[in-house]
């Protein structure tokens, strides 16, 4: 792995960006940003990454749940702290660690846009919550510049925090 946190971090910025705007699905650009920039793709991340498909639009792109760029930071980060299924136990109390990590994760995203959730966000972005499954209500989200400057901005910050917490907690 690369070891210069502002050469990670404009890497996965950048790819979490251009992920959004290429190709949609927010929960998976951020995850897959954070694959490359990190170099952790693999069998078990690859996996993740499609689990995440579900996770775009504030969830299933009802744009009432968490906003995916959050939710594949949070994947990520579970993937690299979180307990395994053989310890359920959690006799270490590894959980910890990753919910901790998470947590900073949710203030920067508080402290950005007031919310965690996709609707929320989409308001302080646009003036406007978009419902996604609507065929003309997608399309004026496109027209707002989801995928040239809001959205993908979203997405592209998002996978910076998550390389920002790992610099400052020392796990780069």
């Amino acid at each position: 792995m690369a070891k210069d946190r502002n050469e990670i971090k404009a890497k996965a910025s950048r790819l979490g960006f251009e992920y959004e705007r290429d190709n949609r699905g927010c929960a998976q650009c951020c995850f897959a940003a954070l694959q490359e920039a990190l170099e952790l793709r693999n069998p078990e991340t690859d996996a993740i990454f499609r689990a995440a498909s579900t996770m775009a639009g504030g969830v299933a792109g009802e744009a009432d749940g968490h906003c995916g760029a959050y939710s594949g930071g949070l994947l990520m980060l579970g993937y690299l702290f979180g307990r395994e299924r053989d310890k359920f136990f959690d006799p270490d109390k590894s959980r910890y660690k990753a919910r901790d990590y998470a947590a900073a994760f949710h203030k920067k995203f508080i402290e950005e846009y007031g919310s965690v959730t996709c609707e929320h966000i989409h308001r302080k972005i646009f003036g406007r919550t978009y419902y996604l499954r609507d065929e003309d209500d997608k399309a004026k989200y496109m027209a707002e510049g989801a995928y040239v400057d809001k959205c993908t901005n979203v997405v592209g910050k998002a996978a910076g925090w998550v390389v920002d917490i790992l610099a400052d907690a020392g796990e780069l």
